[in-house]
């Protein structure tokens, strides 16, 4: 008697993808619509591929909170804060497994795709991320690399930092940093800026800050202030420093005293070694 075999054979994915890509944003065969954004763009979907490939849809079209046997959410499913453009990617994303990004959407499908807990669209956002950071966009791939845990974006874009530091810090997404990530960004011994430079983009972001959170300029600046090395400032610097920062008070008292002590007894001042350590911009 002849022995039975078997085995799982690999048709054309190229084709395969190509025929759900035509299913993408489709009202055939739908048999679920969302409202998205402020446009109240409508989409449609299918419940069975939305449901199979992400978790977060599965609980949401098949209302996972309501009793057995109960009939399913029918929709129309409202998401307002999620522009249409972003959602259309992670649909895409969920049909075909792969996605179209630009540098205009991406870091919204970023948060897409951690918000559905879809790490391999996730990888996909990091990756497009590395390979166009540009000046303009890279503080806030470094909010949202902090913001997500993503270890080896932050590296990324703390070493782009790193090589243009002047730039960087001159730019919008600069001044919308937390002041938890610009203190990071701050304790680099390889910022490519004049320790002065620093100082007085610092400032600005605290201004800023404080007309956003509507709290004193001391108060939003306290964590990023710390990393400022004073001490490398020359004395004339510090002088008009210290005449400046009566104005707005961003940096204490007791650390501008501490910045002139380490000029007069440069050993024994109490300054710690860190903020002594001129960083790679340094004049």
């Amino acid at each position: 008697m002849a022995r039975s075999c078997s085995a799982r054979l690999q048709g054309e994915a190229a084709a395969f993808t190509a025929a759900l890509r035509t299913l993408v944003n489709n009202p055939q065969f739908s048999d679920v619509t969302f409202v998205v954004g402020r446009e109240q763009q409508r989409v449609f979907a299918h419940r069975c591929v939305l449901a199979c490939r992400c978790q977060a849809f599965r609980g949401m079209l098949a209302g996972d909170e309501d009793p057995p046997g109960s009939v399913p959410p029918q929709g129309p499913f409202v998401l307002g804060n999620v522009q249409p453009e972003v959602f259309l990617a992670v649909i895409e994303f969920l049909y075909t497994n792969s996605v179209t990004l630009n540098s205009h959407i991406v870091l919204d499908v970023l948060t897409s795709s951690v918000e559905y807990g879809l790490q391999d669209l996730c990888k996909l956002c990091v990756e497009f991320i590395k390979d166009t950071l540009s000046v303009e966009q890279v503080c806030e791939a470094l909010q949202a690399a902090v913001t997500y845990g993503q270890a080896d974006l932050q590296q990324h874009c703390l070493a782009f930092i790193e090589s243009c530091t002047a730039a960087v810090v001159r730019t919008r997404g600069f001044h919308e940093l937390s002041d938890t990530v610009l203190a990071r960004v701050l304790r680099s011994d390889r910022l490519a800026v004049d320790e002065l430079d620093l100082v007085q983009a610092v400032r600005e972001w605290a201004h800023v800050s404080s007309a956003v959170l509507e709290r004193p300029v001391p108060e939003v600046a306290a964590l990023p202030v710390q990393e400022l090395r004073l001490p490398l400032l020359a004395p004339s610097e510090l002088a008009t420093l210290e005449s400046r920062n009566q104005r707005d008070l961003l940096i204490p008292v007791e650390s501008i005293a501490a910045a002139w002590r380490f000029h007069a007894l440069r050993r024994g001042s109490g300054v710690p070694p860190r903020l002594c350590r001129p960083r790679r911009g340094t004049r």
